[in-house]
């Protein structure tokens, strides 16, 4: 099958036949073809490119299929079993291009190889083949060459075991293991069933390896619809612990692993999955690994995959890249510098310490402009040392990566020395003084033996030749130059031999016969063939007027001259092979120093944005503390500077206010409580409210500066985001089922540490449900999570729950009405909004005046019935609601005034807010009858 998820259930009859691996080739097929089907039956998963002279041919159903899938021309080539062979092919010249769209349509392709010159084959036999042998598998999560990665972000391929027993926690657990073949990093982690969508939308994978394929409406598919990932099952017995034990200490190069921590025999599964599949893929070579870093629950803010998508952290709800935070706050000017931003991101921390030495390192290069754009201009350009060390490893690298660990390693050097001057001045940070140890302890040997070896500009192909130096190597130079001035050699060698023998009239000659040879005149000829000179010239021919001589050495440069270009260029393999080598030794080195320039970068460009966009360093403790000011939505600002449509309108947000902190001049207290209700109308600015404090959080826990003029965050341990949600119509759910599910993980996970935002919770079904859902979870919130959130709402019956719960503080956006029309300011002031201006939003949006006058009648006379009787009478003289009602119960004789009103009340009738004073009235009345 060519996809991960395919079967060979419908397949044609040749498709089958060609995949039975063992199965005797039928009689009749030509060697060529049956070393295809011999090679296609080992790889019956794969599309199989057959190396061809200057292009990979496809057949059958393979050609079927890519054909299709490429939208290339589908032929023919010969018979088989008495059927026309589908046959289509691209050219070696465009495989990379052709590679990435299969692997983005989930395809697998095995590339099969030339082993061999064609001239070489022909020595065995007029009828031998070439040989050819399948030499990597290419999937989604085991790319390595630039063309199919994107430079900005990471290709993790993880596995997946769902662990037997509990390791950390009391629930079902998994265990996932990752890898990114084209850099080395490594990481082992184990997370709850609960946190297993969230944890592969952290991660991101390519590929996903699971024992078995998931159902269509399982956890792990929707997570890799999600992620666009493709799922790879694999056999049980991949996930075995002890081969997984053995398979990192191979990779890692050491006896024992107690040095990175313990790993549990489910995380040891995983990794023996993860490896395998690597050495399938490979076929034998390995990548360098990276130390595993420890994934999961303990290190990172938490953030579920709902909240990721709705925060537009990496990709907008489009699914471009504009319009997200990763794309907005981007100013890194390398590769592995975009991908640190983006795992920052990712990954904000939950270490106080850790988080602050990091925006010591920001604001460091913030105050020291000199230093930062130094800094930048040494790496702008700089090559991806690590995707280039990854692939030499892998036997696929060429010229161009050796040429990018020079590179780097000189960038490494500059940077290291542009450190240390600032040090020796004012001191460094300890974050920077770490990236400046590890980029000094770069190979020194080795930069040098590469600058010495390599040309500036060399080739992309390491089989042309033309990549190291003159003056490397002494016998690669003679090499070249008997190949570039074979000419100019012989006629060095015959001025000596005249001036060895004293006959003017030698020349040395070629002709396709007998090649190069010596000619005197006859007349001359006695010299040569008499001593001394009879010894070291020997006759071959003679002609009327002349004679033709060799000598050994004549014979020597001769052949040496004929092999000079093959020698020239297998002098150059030996000279990268060496070279490869050495950077293979230094591996551990090298990515290091690959590490500390993408921390570098993505420092730098940290604090060149906290410096363009005015952004303030958070004070991010222990605290539980919530208090913005002046805060605004890094995102939606860049987009209304970049429109020209003003400014972006800065809002506060305490909830917890900090203790001990200056206030900044200027700033009232806005209403402070644990959880705030925010009303105001439609497109007021509600949800750029919440989502901006929420991405202030994150912000600040990754290490950066954060768009407000003051901020003091205790530190959040998970964000929570339910703002806006669509039908899931795969799995069969509603909007509002979808916005049920994300409620309940909000209020089954969170703690009084988290930061929780929620947006119109309860639209979707019947407003006395909606309202009762959003009634309840505001009070769950407040009484069992204890935790500090915004709740955005169009029932402003929900207000009155500032009065009830101590902490829960109404506040509201404003807008100001000019004649019959509004304007919104955008501004976050304490209090409740009383109407919600639905029909002067339909207006904007161009609703046809008379929906919206008849909107507005409608409105006036169920607003006038809300006041004159608290009751719904006047829907009566509505179409829509005059379905007959049930008569109330009569009410029954009571003996206090409390029981009489509540008899004599039909719940049915009561608007939320004529409800709310009922409640009130009844307390009321209680109290009198407690008092008699």
């Amino acid at each position: 099958m060519s996809r991960a998820t395919k079967t060979d259930e419908g397949a044609p009859a040749s498709a089958v036949q060609q995949r039975r691996g063992g199965d005797t080739v039928p009689a009749g097929v030509t060697p060529s073809m049956a070393q295809f089907l011999e090679i296609k039956a080992a790889n019956p998963d794969s599309l199989l490119w057959y190396r061809m002279g200057d292009f990979y041919e496809l057949f059958f159903e393979d050609a079927v299929v890519a054909a299709e899938a490429l939208g290339i021309v589908l032929t023919k080539r010969g018979k088989h079993l008495g059927e026309d062979i589908p046959m289509c092919g691209v050219p070696v010249a465009r495989a990379d291009e052709y590679l990435q769209r299969l692997i983005r349509l989930g395809y697998r392709v095995a590339v099969c190889e030339q082993l061999e010159d064609p001239a070489e084959a022909k020595k065995r036999g007029s009828k031998a083949v070439v040989r050819r042998d399948v030499v990597r598998l290419v999937t989604p999560g085991t790319l390595t060459e630039d063309a199919l990665l994107d430079a900005k972000s990471p290709n993790y391929l993880t596995a997946l075991f769902f662990a037997p027993e509990a390791a950390v926690g009391d629930g079902p657990e998994a265990a996932i293991a990752s890898l990114d073949i084209s850099t080395g990093e490594f990481e082992v982690g184990i997370v709850g069933l609960a946190d297993l969508v969230g944890e592969l939308a952290r991660v991101m994978p390519r590929e996903i390896l699971a024992a078995d394929m998931p159902p269509a409406d399982s956890p792990l598919a929707r997570a890799a619809a999600l992620i666009s990932a493709a799922v790879t099952p694999v056999p049980a017995a991949s996930f075995d612990s002890l081969a997984g034990e053995r398979m990192m200490r191979e990779y890692l190069g050491v006896s024992d692993l107690g040095a990175f921590g313990e790993f549990s025999r489910a995380e040891r599964a995983a990794v023996g999955a993860l490896l395998r599949y690597v050495d399938l893929t490979q076929i034998g070579h390995r990548p360098a690994l990276r130390p595993p870093r420890r994934a999961g629950r303990d290190g990172a803010l938490l953030i579920d995959a709902a909240s990721r998508a709705s925060l537009e952290l990496m990709r907008a709800t489009s699914g471009d890249r504009r319009g997200s935070l990763l794309n907005a706050i981007d100013r890194t000017v390398t590769g592995p510098g975009a991908r640190e931003l983006a795992g920052r991101i990712a990954s904000p921390l939950r270490d106080v310490a850790t988080v602050n030495a990091r925006l010591d390192a920001v604001g460091y290069l913030r105050e020291e402009p000199m230093v930062r754009e130094g800094l930048r201009d040494d790496l702008r350009g700089t090559p991806d040392v690590a995707r280039a060390i990854s692939r030499l490893a892998l036997q696929r690298g060429g010229p161009r990566d050796l040429a990018a660990v020079r590179d780097a390693l000189a960038v490494a050097a500059a940077c290291a020395a542009r450190l240390r001057r600032s040090a020796a001045a004012i001191g460094l940070p300890r974050e920077l003084a770490r990236v400046a140890e590890m980029l000094e302890a770069a190979p020194s040997e080795l930069a040098e033996a590469l600058t010495a070896a390599l040309e500036d500009e060399p080739p992309a192909l390491r089989r042309d030749g033309g990549f190291i130096r003159p003056g490397y190597d002494r016998a690669l130079d003679e090499a070249r130059q008997l190949r570039d001035d074979s000419r100019r050699v012989m006629e060095a060698l015959e001025a000596r031999y005249i001036e060895d023998t004293g006959v003017k009239s030698l020349k040395v000659r070629h002709n396709n016969i007998l090649g190069y040879f010596i000619e005197v005149t006859q007349a001359n000829s006695k010299a040569l063939v008499e001593p001394p000179h009879a010894a070291v010239f020997t006759h071959r021919q003679t002609m009327a007027n002349a004679m033709r001589f060799t000598t050994a050495e004549l014979s020597e440069t001769e052949g040496r001259i004929a092999t000079a270009a093959e020698r020239a260029l297998a002098l150059e393999q030996e000279a990268f092979a060496d070279l490869a080598a050495r950077i293979g030794a230094s591996a551990a080195a090298l990515a290091d120093i690959a590490t500390a320039l993408a921390a570098l970068d993505c420092t730098a460009a940290l604090a060149e944005l906290a410096e363009a966009e005015n952004y303030c360093r958070p004070i991010v403790d222990g605290s539980l503390a919530f208090d913005v000011r002046g805060g605004r939505h890094p995102v939606v600002e860049q987009a209304l500077f970049a429109g020209k449509q003003g400014p972006f309108i800065a809002n506060d947000c305490v909830l917890v206010r900090a203790p001990d902190t200056d206030r900044p001049p200027g700033f009232d207290d806005p209403a402070e409580g644990r959880i705030w209700l925010v009303t105001g109308p439609n497109m007021s600015g509600k949800s750029t409210f919440l989502r901006q404090n929420a991405l202030i959080v994150l912000m600040a826990q990754m290490g950066s500066y954060v768009p407000a003029e003051s901020a003091h965050i205790g530190i959040v341990d998970r964000l929570f985001s339910r703002v806006g949600a669509s039908d899931d119509i795969a799995s069969g759910r509603s909007t509002f089922m979808v916005e049920m599910v994300e409620t309940a993980a909000i209020l089954n996970q969170a703690s009084e540490r988290s930061f929780v935002i929620l947006d119109e919770i309860g639209r979707g079904t019947a407003t006395f449900d909606g309202l009762s859902i959003a009634w309840a979870t505001v009070e769950h919130l407040h009484d069992a999570n204890r935790c500090r959130a915004l709740f955005a709402t169009h029932y402003h019956e929900l207000t009155a729950l500032a009065g009830r719960l101590v902490e829960v503080a109404n506040v509201t956006v404003d807008v100001k009405e000019w004649h019959d029309d509004i304007v919104f300011l955008h501004k976050i002031k304490p209090g409740a909004a009383d109407r919600s201006y639905g029909i002067q939003v339909a207006k904007l949006a161009g609703l046809p005046r008379a929906v919206t006058e008849r909107a507005r009648a409608v409105l006036d006379l169920l607003e006038a019935d809300q006041q004159r009787s608290g009751g719904g009478a006047a829907l009566e003289e509505l179409p829509l609601f005059a379905a007959a009602r049930p008569a109330p119960e009569p009410a029954r004789q009571a003996t206090s005034p409390a029981l009489t009103l509540l008899a004599d009340t039909n719940p049915d009738e009561l608007t939320p807010r004529a409800a709310l004073e009922l409640l009130y009235r009844l307390k009321d009345l209680s109290r009198d009858d407690a008092a008699r």
